[in-house]
């Protein structure tokens, strides 16, 4: 049975919730009746205000659509979903910026979406695109940017939805080493400056340790909590550091039991 995803808006900006998001029992089906795939099973998460949360498993697992299914995109066949601050911010693994639009305008759009009057929406889309570090970047073109300038744009284009929970789908898989590593600082400046929460799919588990407080393991299809580490490293980190390499090497073991698991199914 579908289940109503609790996407109320109506709280009050200035009350703290006590989580940011909260999963409970939420599993998904996909597949026409009597021959359908169950791809989530009895997810139960909350995550706190302000806690940044990342999810790794094998491919297929489910990662990406349990992200869809927080953000709205798509219903839950069983279970409820609840975000007290209203609809999340979803920023993908590709940019999706619109070419014919400038770096600033791609970023006034979501303002514009957001309601903010067209005489404030310059000024914001400028602060927001200084808060990724593309102060004077407003008048260029997509293609006038290099491909870790575009997912800042995209990063600043989430953060004008104004939401308290961003959902972030792999957004640096396609970049290159120092790019990413480069945006990893970016990103743990921004969340320390805002306040957000975040929940980030990833396939690579040094980037997990890195960027997150708590590190979630789904087993693979269907998709399940099978274990969580809380990482108590205080930040900045590097993904060189030895504590975030000994912390990747329990996790990447516990992630290959998994896939071994599944492979003998």
């Amino acid at each position: 049975m579908a289940i109503t995803l609790d996407k109320a808006g109506g709280e009050d900006r200035g009350t703290q919730a006590e989580y940011a998001v909260r999963l409970a029992h939420v599993s998904k089906s996909f597949g026409r009746p009597g021959a359908q795939q169950l791809v989530l099973d009895d997810i139960s998460l909350d995550v706190a205000p302000g806690e940044f949360v990342t999810l790794i498993g094998a491919s297929g697992c489910g990662k990406s659509t349990l992200l869809n299914l927080t953000a709205g995109l798509d219903a839950a066949s069983a279970g409820t979903i609840a975000v007290p601050g209203g609809r999340p911010a979803l920023m993908f693994q590709e940019h999706a910026l619109f070419p014919w639009l400038t770096a600033g305008r791609n970023v006034e759009l979501a303002l514009r979406l957001r309601g903010l009057a067209k005489a404030e929406r310059r000024a914001e889309a400028e602060r927001l695109l200084s808060l990724v570090r593309l102060g004077g970047a407003y008048g260029k073109r997509v293609h006038e940017l290099s491909g870790g300038m575009r997912q800042r744009v995209a990063l600043a284009r989430a953060l004008a939805q104004d939401s308290r929970l961003l959902l972030m789908d792999e957004p640096f898989a396609a970049l290159d080493a120092i790019t990413r590593d480069v945006l990893h600082e970016e990103l743990t400046r921004i969340w320390q400056e805002t306040g957000i929460s975040v929940l980030f799919v990833t396939h690579n588990v040094r980037e997990a340790v890195r960027l997150a407080q708590r590190v979630i393991l789904l087993s693979s299809r269907p998709g399940r909590i099978v274990h969580e580490w809380r990482v108590e490293l205080g930040q900045p980190r590097r993904i060189e550091d030895p504590e975030v390499s000994a912390l990747s090497v329990e996790i990447t073991e516990r992630l290959r039991e998994e896939i071994r698991r599944h492979g003998q199914q």
